[in-house]
């Protein structure tokens, strides 16, 4: 069973998602929240699979709210999706640096949202490969890349392949095809590089590729 918790300040977007997840046999809607501070109680009450965070709150944002949640130990089960009205808003960024699996727009169709709540059950960034290209052109406007990180000198070769091609928004089976792999090995590639630079998923790894420098615009 899936653990799935509410946390938005406009109710009737609380009830509109609670509707299509109470009726599959798999999802459990443990709690709602009103406002970030009552969502990390509830949270940290409930221990769910999934929080679905709204991004603009009263009181504690989604931002802060994710940053606490990856933050404390206690809470390494919960896969925050960030909720937003607008797409990939100027604070959709700050989020997925915070920790955020990835992040849904509130229009998306119901049967995009449930398989969404599924794949981010599963500990899968819900970053599509277009999703992904959007994030990469936003970072790009907004930021210079640094300079490399020593973290990545632990990385294989073919992990730092992957890792590039993962930050170019590729899917698994793309990543496999690009380096003449199967899909499994290519997942290992990258799970062992969310292991050694210590994040969580693959939002993180495209955040960290661009910060890092590894990847740039002149290369994507």
């Amino acid at each position: 069973m899936i653990r799935v918790l509410l946390v938005d300040d406009q109710p009737l977007i609380r009830s509109g998602f609670r509707a299509l997840l109470d009726v599959e046999d798999d999802i459990e809607v443990v709690a709602e929240a009103g406002d970030g501070n009552e969502g990390l109680a509830l949270i940290r009450k409930h221990l769910p699979d999934v929080a679905l965070v709204d991004i603009q709150m009263p009181v504690v944002d989604g931002i802060e709210a994710t940053r606490r949640i990856v933050e404390d130990p206690a809470l390494a089960q919960v896969h925050v999706v960030i909720l937003t009205n607008y797409g990939f808003d100027e604070y959709v960024l700050d989020a997925l640096r915070a920790g955020a699996a990835g992040f849904l727009v509130k229009d998306i169709q119901p049967e995009d949202f449930l398989h969404a709540v599924r794949v981010a059950a599963r500990g899968e960034a819900l970053l599509a490969p277009a999703i992904t290209r959007k994030l990469i052109n936003r970072y790009v406007t907004q930021a210079q890349p640094v300079a490399v990180s020593g973290a990545l000198d632990a990385l294989t070769n073919r992990e730092r392949q992957a890792l590039v091609l993962v930050a170019q928004g590729l899917s698994n089976d793309e990543i496999a095809d690009r380096l003449v792999i199967s899909p499994h090995t290519a997942k290992t590639h990258i799970n062992r590089a969310m292991t050694k630079l210590h994040v969580r998923d693959r939002a993180q790894l495209v955040v960290v590729a661009y910060e890092s420098g590894l990847v740039t615009p002149r290369n994507h």
